[in-house]
């Protein structure tokens, strides 16, 4: 295989933050590329899981962390977790040397701070990378910059258009945005990356993870019963009697267990509801949505390939959400991009409301063709037109939305006579 970088989104916060603080953590799931693209920054190396030096550097690390911080600057440890107390290694070594960008980490599951004497605040910066949005690959051709709408919400998109065909979009939600996959030139291989994928988070990862001891099967039906509610608000108990239809000894702990092995994977990633004040607490939903970190895993286990995803357009309408939210989070990282969900009683929703730092936030809805984009618009303008009533009646403002939108699989761009912008993924970065 030809060795070649795709540039990712992340380059460049990486680059501002190693002239800011001391080290950075680049977290993420296995397989996303955070190795190779910290490795673009860095000056040496030490990584962990080399076969040949694997067990010399956990015994160095048990007794002398600081030896294995010695080397040029930046210094790349990758899967810093396997030795967990290089962490406050760095951080100490960090405090006495002046100046910034010593040291990049990297790690595939979540931070567990019981192992360590201090969270690193203030002296280490950590960031997640996803696995490559559509523009990172190369099949969004990136003429609407998310951002940019943001800063200029009256700006023309109109006629704008997207290279990427429906057949292309399904290919590229089953085989994901992960780098081996995208650089591979055999579509067979490409498809086969995240089947593999989920083979090792169901065999060897989710014990792994936190040396707890787990069943293959059960991950796999919990994973499967994920996928069936991708995009949903499913509940736990809804899933638990999904799986107990396998194994009815599942506990209720047992389930959650397994979840936060997922979450601590960053296989799962769920979307939180957003609950402004504009209606009764009682009314607004709060369970979290089901997503995965790629849109790819789900196709993966509902054994769905490119052609299957064509025939089945209601799945499709669920997975390609689960590909926005990858590529709107992608999108706005550098910004401090969040999303969250609405939806309340009265069966007033929307599917996403992207949010950055500064409180900015646009509401968005996700569909798949072009005969659903009516009824996205309509819930968008009257979640838009409660909010702006809501300030007009009280004296508790609500900061309205810099932009309403809705994010098709279409090939045009533009501006709807009542301002609702119709958004290409095609186009967008």
């Amino acid at each position: 295989m030809p060795e070649i970088y795709y540039e990712r989104i992340l380059d460049e916060t990486i680059e501002k933050r190693l002239k800011m603080i001391g080290a950075i953590v680049i977290e993420g799931p296995k397989w996303c590329g955070k190795t190779t693209t910290a490795k673009q920054h860095a000056k040496s190396v030490l990584e962990l899981q080399d076969p040949d030096n694997r067990q010399n550097y956990l015994e160095l690390a048990d007794i002398m962390p600081s030896k294995l911080l010695e080397g040029e600057t930046p210094r790349l440890i990758d899967e810093w977790q396997m030795a967990p107390l290089l962490w406050d290694a760095v951080r100490t070594k960090v405090d006495k040397t002046p100046g910034y960008g010593h040291f990049i980490l990297t790690g595939s599951t979540s931070i567990d701070f019981d192992k360590t004497m201090h969270t690193g605040t203030g002296r280490v910066n950590r960031m997640t990378m996803l696995p490559m949005s559509l523009y990172e690959s190369k099949e969004s051709n990136g003429k609407l910059p998310i951002l940019d709408l943001f800063e200029n919400p009256n700006m023309d998109i109109n006629g704008i258009e997207s290279d990427l065909t429906m057949e292309e979009l399904a290919f590229a939600t089953c085989r994901g945005g992960w780098p081996e996959s995208v650089i591979h030139e055999d579509k067979e291989a490409q498809l086969f990356v995240v089947e593999n994928y989920v083979d090792n988070i169901c065999k060897t990862d989710i014990s792994t993870v936190d040396g707890v001891k787990r069943d293959r099967k059960r991950a796999e039906k919990i994973l499967k019963s994920y996928a069936r509610n991708n995009s949903t608000e499913a509940t736990k108990q809804t899933i638990l009697k999904d799986v107990r239809g396998n194994f009815p000894d599942m506990a209720y702990t047992t389930l959650d267990d397994y979840l936060k092995a997922l979450s601590k994977l960053f296989v799962t990633v769920d979307i939180p509801a957003w609950n402004p004040n504009i209606r009764s607490k009682t009314a607004v939903k709060s369970s979290d949505k089901r997503e995965f970190i790629d849109p790819s895993i789900a196709t993966t286990l509902l054994n769905l390939d490119p052609e299957g995803l064509l025939f089945d357009l209601d799945t499709f309408g669920h997975i390609f959400e689960n590909l926005c939210y990858r590529d709107l989070m992608a999108y706005t990282s550098s910004k401090g991009g969040q999303v969250s969900y609405y939806r309340d009683r009265y069966g007033l929703e929307c599917d996403c409301v992207l949010s950055l730092k500064n409180e900015d936030y646009a509401l968005i809805e996700f569909k798949l063709g072009s005969k659903k984009i009516e009824k996205g618009a309509k819930n968008l303008l009257k979640l838009d037109k409660i909010i702006k009533e809501k300030n007009t009646e009280t004296d508790l403002y609500i900061k309205e939305p810099k932009f309403l939108a809705v994010i098709t699989g279409g090939k045009f761009a533009h501006t709807r006579e009542d301002g609702v912008k119709i958004l290409p993924i095609g186009c967008l970065r």
